[in-house]
């Protein structure tokens, strides 16, 4: 029987992937670069390590940038004015609520810090909604390791067969089954063109399916 529910956080809730590549792609123009979405696909909904954007851009013009640190501290400062104006991602408030209607235990389970998540939850309001929140200074490695998953399913108190995850990147989903979770995944702007297969269900966007309807789809 479905008792919980784990939603990953960048990308799914909120749109903060979207506006880290624009930010990036803003400084491109200004050198006559291009950043291909594939390349930028490969950090997302894990270790922002594995694409460098500077030594990318450096191989692109053919020369050393003069000022990587303050390239990336504007990048920085124009991805948290773009993030500030983010909502919530349609559907997300109406999953929340029927998941609470329904008692249903709910989580989060993000690669990111929890500086980062927990003040974004409070500013949209929703961080009272969770029952628990882990992120990466809960674990020792994070997605696509399961960990992430396993702990908030410790922290909810349910066992893998008793929730599902819903996610949005290759990275998150395989984390969510390494962890034995059902994982419906949700692909955003930069996500969809991923190789999502091994999600167990891809719906378009929350707000297309009811909750209800995607529960009672559930194995049980």
């Amino acid at each position: 029987m479905i008792r919980g529910v784990i939603f990953d956080f960048d990308g799914l809730v909120m749109d903060t992937e979207m506006p880290d590549y624009q930010a990036w792609c803003e400084v491109y123009d200004q050198y006559d670069a291009e950043l291909p979405m594939e390349e930028w696909m490969k950090c997302v909904g894990t270790y922002a390590e594995a694409f460098d954007a500077c030594e990318y851009l450096e191989a692109a013009i053919g020369r050393s940038l003069e000022d990587r640190k303050g390239i990336q501290d504007a990048v920085h400062r124009r991805r948290l004015e773009i993030i500030a104006a983010q909502q919530v991602l349609p559907g997300v408030e109406n999953y929340l609520s029927e998941a609470r209607r329904l008692g249903l235990k709910i989580a989060v389970a993000s690669s990111s810090t929890h500086t980062w998540v927990d003040a974004h939850l409070e500013r949209l309001g929703l961080l009272d909604t969770f029952d628990c929140v882990r992120c990466r200074e809960d674990v020792e490695v994070i997605k696509p390791d399961p960990a992430l998953y396993l702990a908030a399913l410790d922290g909810l108190g349910l066992t893998a067969d008793e929730a599902f995850a819903l996610e949005d990147s290759a990275s998150g989903v395989l984390a969510a089954k390494r962890a034995g979770l059902y994982c419906v995944a949700v692909p955003n702007t930069v996500t969809r063109l991923m190789d999502l297969s091994h999600a167990d269900r891809i719906i378009d966007s929350m707000a297309g399916v009811p909750f209800e309807d995607l529960l009672a789809s559930l194995p049980v």
